[in-house]
């Protein structure tokens, strides 16, 4: 199966908040700035890993040419002047194939629907019969697979011979449902993933599930510290007796208010980190994306270049080659007349 997109975006590594106390001066600051971690790599170096995104990104190309077959054979007359004669003839093929198997699998599904309806009402030697015939059916949509996936090679391999006509064919993005785009997005989506794994290196790999794991723990001690602190108010709250007491209990609840403030907003500083590490690595999966797409056209656009000029000088040879000899011819000619005439002259 043939799907350097992803790059992984800044990790950071969060302060220890879980031991501060809840009696803290706002005006304190952790004595541990935060860190990112950035990838020691942004491209594939082993030859392994080149071939895994090699082989994931034929599949997409193949996938994406057919699924644009079927707009292909119905739009026989538009295309068949962009692919050719040899291609459309095999998508014509193909289509037939297709549509037998479609009509094959409607007519099984409606004899099941038939049987399932009459079960009870007939008899048991006119059942067995039908589920004779539905089982000798189902057995003859498994050569017809075999020949539709055998069609789809022989599709394939005359539009990968034809690099012209495969081009001209996977610009028909129009053509393709709704489902088939879907799939495809899929499959990109996929490669993301799978580069962004080959891209990790063991310890970053560590180092990033360290990094979830601070933040995740992190998140759960604050919300113990802050549901711990909610309840000690209330308690508070509930048993005072006196106003010399209420005025104790006030000051303290503004000095825990002021505590749970300062951790609240360093929590909400973990998560503003976090989006932005997220957002950064959907910024660069974008950039990759996009600079690898304008790499293949690049090539793409470079080898068909190099075609025409190849078959420009070939004609230009032939060309000049016809003009030599028919050069070679009118001197041979001129030589006989003026032998000729010399020898007139002699005489």
């Amino acid at each position: 199966m043939a799907l350097d997109i992803l790059a992984m975006a800044p990790l950071y590594q969060a302060p220890a908040i879980n031991r501060i106390g809840p009696k803290t001066d706002p005006s304190k600051r952790p004595a541990d700035p935060l860190k990112p971690l950035v990838l020691s790599r942004t491209k594939l170096t082993t030859i392994e890993a080149k071939r895994i995104m090699s082989v994931l990104d034929e599949a997409i190309y193949k996938v994406e040419l057919v699924t644009l077959l079927s707009y292909a054979a119905c739009n026989r007359e538009d295309m068949e002047g962009m692919l050719g004669e040899d291609v459309m003839r095999a998508v014509r093929e193909h289509e037939d194939l297709c549509q037998v198997l479609l009509e094959n699998v409607r007519c099984l599904k409606e004899k099941e629907r038939q049987l399932q309806e009459q079960k009870e009402a007939e008899e048991e030697g006119w059942l067995r019969d039908r589920l004779l015939s539905i089982e000798l059916q189902k057995s003859s949509l498994s050569p017809l697979t075999q020949q539709i996936k055998d069609s789809t090679k022989n599709v394939l391999r005359l539009l990968l011979s034809n690099p012209q006509a495969a081009r001209l064919l996977q610009m028909q993005t129009q053509g393709r449902s709704a489902e088939a785009q879907n799939f495809i997005d899929s499959l990109i989506e996929l490669r993301g993933f799978l580069f962004e794994k080959l891209l990790t290196s063991p310890m970053e790999a560590r180092d990033k599930a360290q990094f979830l794991q601070d933040i995740s723990r992190q998140n759960s001690n604050n919300q113990k510290i802050i549901d711990t602190l909610e309840k000690e108010l209330a308690e508070r709250m509930k048993n005072r007796n006196a106003e010399e007491e209420l005025e104790d209990l006030d000051a303290v609840h503004r000095e825990e208010k002021i505590s749970l403030e300062e951790l609240r907003r360093r929590h909400k500083v973990l998560v503003g980190e976090f989006a932005q590490i997220r957002e950064e690595r959907e910024i660069n999966s974008k950039k990759r994306m996009e600079a690898e797409q304008e790499m293949v056209r690049m090539v793409r656009a470079a080898t068909l270049i190099q075609a025409l000029w190849k078959g420009y000088l070939v004609r230009s040879l032939l060309r000049s080659k016809k003009k030599r000899g028919k050069g070679k011819a009118k001197d041979k000619e001129k030589g006989k007349q003026k032998g000729k005439e010399k020898g007139k002259g002699k005489k």
